[in-house]
């Protein structure tokens, strides 16, 4: 997997995520497509410094956020800071072999830029856990980038079609361009088919 705390340590953005037009468009679009004003507890999986984190703190409850990178971590808690946001969350772990320990179940997760990462197995444990995580009736939103990259693992979108596959699951939102691909799913009540 790649190493992203060599990268946060060698860049403090190393994707230009505060800057680039495709990051900041892509964080408009992904917080205008969630289908609630409000969500109770959300997790974002790989929040990186914080962009998105911020802004689903301002929509959530509570937000817990992790990553692997204990640089970003850090830069994460210290912008948090800095805004006076305090229901937000971070851990620094390496999922999926680690797991947030939620106080409760999440009504909306979040993996934005991170699921190509992993391989087969990784991926489907992934997905797994996130399927198990979410209450029914929650939202779960995936948003990839598209093109090639060098250390690229998986597909986007063959990854957002696994999701498509999994049971429980309804397809609320879906928006694809020529860089990235956002998908919305909908954990279904029980009962409902």
């Amino acid at each position: 997997m790649t190493d992203f705390e060599t990268l946060y340590r060698q860049t403090p953005d190393p994707w230009s995520v505060k800057t680039a037009w495709y990051e900041r468009r892509k964080r408009s679009l992904l917080m205008a497509c969630l289908p609630r004003e409000r969500y109770r507890y959300a997790l974002e999986l790989g929040c990186g410094t914080g962009d998105i984190t911020t802004l689903l703190a301002s929509r959530c409850n509570a937000v817990c956020a992790v990553d692997t990178s204990e640089t970003a971590v850090g830069q994460c808690l210290e912008r948090l800071a800095s805004d006076h946001i305090s229901n937000a969350n971070v851990q620094m772990m390496h999922i999926p072999s680690s797991w947030p320990e939620l106080t409760e179940q999440a009504d909306l997760i979040v993996a934005s830029e991170l699921f190509y990462y992993f391989c087969d197995l990784e991926l489907d444990k992934l997905l797994a856990r996130c399927l198990q995580t979410l209450i029914p009736g929650g939202d779960w939103l995936m948003c990839h980038y598209t093109e090639q990259f060098h250390d690229r693992r998986q597909n986007t979108e063959k990854m957002h079609n696994r999701v498509d596959e999994l049971p429980g699951l309804h397809h609320l939102v879906s928006h694809g361009d020529a860089s990235f691909r956002l998908d919305i799913w909908r954990k279904l009540e029980r009962g409902e088919a």
